[in-house]
């Protein structure tokens, strides 16, 4: 039995903080009458087995995700029969105690058998999670029953008894979706998941809902998508149209469902942009990570990979941006559909059209990504040192409003490079015009429209960007409920 054990063994013997692990598989007396209380709470039918739903029942009683019971039963039942004997049950909390007295007697670093603020700070510090001090102790105290603002162990072991955590990222997880703390959480930067969530398909259930929240929001606010497009190509052609003349024109040219032309595969195109992004961002993330195994990216760090993962899914998936400014510029009659459109930019242009304005929009990932970024943090702290003294959870309705202000801010920072790619995209419908480079087009909307030229077509821009967010939040929401995501 190593150090720490021995720790684990007496520490659980003294003064009701546990009870003492015999060197074989038996349990003493008083653990044993522990575990038969909390085995007897859960067995509701009295058969003197629990089944997953005795447990979803348990843990939901305690505050605790349904969803851990699936991972508490894979983990314990020894028999594979779906059910848990008393003693399936006491040896997984046997082993489940040992793991959480090691993780407690790392984080109590001077070893005096309580953890306080600071070692918690300090702990998500090592793990690249800085948190202030308000935020740490909204962490203890919801742990701390006694009111003293430090852990015991019997505190420590009663929280997380049912919560199959293994290891301090685990925990630190767990932590991040209880508390809403920093940790660069924002739609440009992909979510980091634990070994735990991906056994247990939280990754993709989450990728889902994501995919299924940005189909609503883009077919929502599709009429404004496609005005901005044709702000953005028609340049000066189009001054004098307001969005109202816009999207009548529209109307009178192709009927209603004229406004949501190009909808179809820009709502096509978020599942493998989305499952390549994630994929690609895990990888990047384990080459800077390196032999840190289980370590947590900092904020920058995850900027990083986030651009590069960003860039990665774009270059694979832009075939279809350009496909999706051709549908949604074309009149009516002009394609068939996807596959027609696709057909004739091969047959007329050949393969290299499909990566027409690929490098203006390569360029413009990094400053609406960083921009983005970088105004949310800032925005979110202001507001939790300002206004949260109490509490870590900024609301929904501040996050909401964080979001909406720091993609305005990024997209402003990058929205003459998403004209120009998107000019670049359409030169083959302006016959007679030169087909410029990045740099050509910039001169010319330079001498021909001005500076203003190169902010055509944003105010619709701005104006789909709040019911974008809205109806993203509402959709993903209810989706996360549906597929039995969070915690």
């Amino acid at each position: 039995m190593g150090e720490d054990e021995e720790r684990f063994s007496s520490q659980t013997h003294r003064g009701g903080n546990g009870e003492e692990e015999e060197s074989g598989r038996s349990l003493d007396p008083e653990r044993e009458k522990r575990y038969a209380e909390l085995f007897e709470q859960l067995d509701l039918n009295k058969d003197g087995r629990v089944d997953i739903s005795e447990l979803k029942i348990g843990l939901a009683a305690r505050g605790l995700h349904e969803g851990e019971a699936e991972e508490i039963v894979l983990e314990s039942d020894i028999n594979h029969d779906g059910l848990l004997d008393f003693q399936e049950f006491s040896q997984y909390l046997q082993a489940h105690e040992r793991r959480l007295w090691l993780i407690f007697h790392n984080l109590d670093r001077n070893h005096d058998g309580r953890i306080d603020v600071g070692e918690i700070q300090h702990s998500l510090h090592k793990l690249g999670v800085e948190v202030s001090m308000e935020q740490a102790s909204k962490i203890l105290q919801s742990m701390d029953r006694d009111g003293t603002m430090t852990i015991d162990w019997m505190e420590w072991r009663d929280h997380f008894l049912f919560n199959p955590l293994h290891n301090m990222e685990e925990i630190v997880h767990h932590w991040k979706h209880s508390h809403m703390f920093d940790i660069g959480e924002h739609l440009t930067v992909p979510d980091e998941f634990s070994e735990r969530e991906r056994r247990s398909g939280l990754v993709w259930r989450q990728l889902v809902a994501g995919a299924m929240a940005g189909a609503v929001s883009r077919t929502g606010t599709a009429p404004l998508d496609r005005l901005k497009v044709f702000l953005q190509v028609h340049g000066s052609a189009s001054q004098g149209k307001n969005l109202w003349s816009g999207l009548r024109g529209m109307v009178k040219e192709g009927g209603v469902l004229a406004l949501w032309r190009g909808n179809g595969i820009n709502v096509l195109k978020i599942a493998p942009e989305s499952a390549i992004k994630f994929m690609a961002y895990e990888q990047i993330k384990w080459v800077i990570r390196g032999s840190k195994e289980g370590g947590t990216l900092r904020v920058q760090e995850r900027f990083i990979a986030g651009s590069l993962a960003g860039a990665t899914a774009q270059t694979i998936i832009y075939p279809m941006e350009v496909l999706k400014t051709r549908l949604t510029l074309r009149k009516t009659g002009q394609y068939s559909g996807m596959a027609d459109c696709a057909r004739h930019i091969l047959k007329t242009e050949g393969v290299r059209a499909f990566y027409r304005g690929y490098l203006p929009n390569t360029l413009g990932i990094i400053p609406y990504a960083g921009i983005d970024l970088a105004v949310y943090e800032t925005l979110k702290n202001y507001w939790l040192q300002r206004y949260c003294v109490d509490t870590a959870d900024p609301g929904v309705l501040v996050l909401l409003g964080c979001g909406t202000i720091s993609s305005t801010c990024g997209q402003l920072a990058s929205y003459p490079l998403a004209l120009i790619r998107t000019r670049m995209q359409a030169q083959a419908l302006n016959e007679g015009n030169p087909k410029l480079t990045m740099v050509g087009q910039f001169k010319y909307i330079i001498s021909h429209e001005g500076v203003p030229g190169l902010y055509r077509g944003i105010t619709p821009n701005f104006l789909k960007v709040i019911p974008a967010v809205s109806i993203s939040y509402v959709v993903y929401e209810h989706m996360k409920k549906v597929l039995g995501v969070g915690y």
